[in-house]
């Protein structure tokens, strides 16, 4: 999944010449959605969405809030041609998730983050209308996410990490010098050299 995250001052929704959607202060969301998007990747987005820091807090420190914490609105709109791919300059949206599939499954999403959040902060566009939606982005602050193509289970994450950190353990053992045995060789070798040693090496190669 591919999102578009604005900051916002205001951002509408209209549909020929209604508007359906309005917010205030907040963000604007644009979601793409691929035909390989599990559940999983819609709990990832909704949740980076409503704990992204991109506001700043009472006493003016940037980027330190999330619209949860402001108590701002987040407006979401269905973005199929985020999924674009260009063939040669012609537009694909092979990727994107088939209509009647993404429907439900955007929908997801929002119940996701209204039920996280205030159901009433959580502000949609119209699914497959065509809109006209009027961004007035604060900032300007944009912000592109991808849902991660790894797992996202913590448990796997973690069983991959100590894994590779078993292979770096194995990698780093072998025949090596200790920290003393190399103090002690590197104080030999400074000892000769403030003999003359060198002399006596350079002597015996001319012999």
């Amino acid at each position: 999944m591919k999102v578009i995250i604005q900051r916002v001052t205001k951002a509408t929704v209209t549909v020929g010449e209604e508007t359906v959607s309005s917010i205030g202060r907040g963000l604007c969301v644009l979601l793409g959605i691929s035909s390989e998007d599990t559940q999983k990747d819609a709990d990832y987005m909704a949740r980076k969405i409503l704990n992204l820091r991109v506001f700043e807090d009472d006493s003016g420190k940037a980027w330190s809030k999330s619209v949860m914490d402001r108590d701002f609105e987040v407006l979401c709109v269905s973005q199929f041609t985020l999924q674009c791919i260009l063939k040669g300059n012609k537009p694909d949206f092979h990727s994107a998730m088939p209509a009647e599939l993404a429907q439900p499954f955007y929908n997801s999403i929002l119940e996701n983050m209204r039920s996280s959040y205030k159901p009433e902060l959580i502000k949609d566009g119209q699914f497959g209308a065509k809109m006209q939606v009027n961004i007035q982005n604060d900032g300007p602050v944009t912000i592109e996410l991808m849902s991660p193509s790894g797992p996202t289970d913590i448990r796997q994450l973690t069983k991959q990490e100590k894994q590779q950190q078993r292979k770096e353990k194995t990698r780093s053992k072998g025949p090596s010098e200790s920290g003393r045995e190399k103090a002690a060789r590197h104080s030999r070798q400074d000892t000769n050299a403030s003999s003359g040693a060198e002399g006596d090496v350079s002597s015996e190669r001319e012999s």
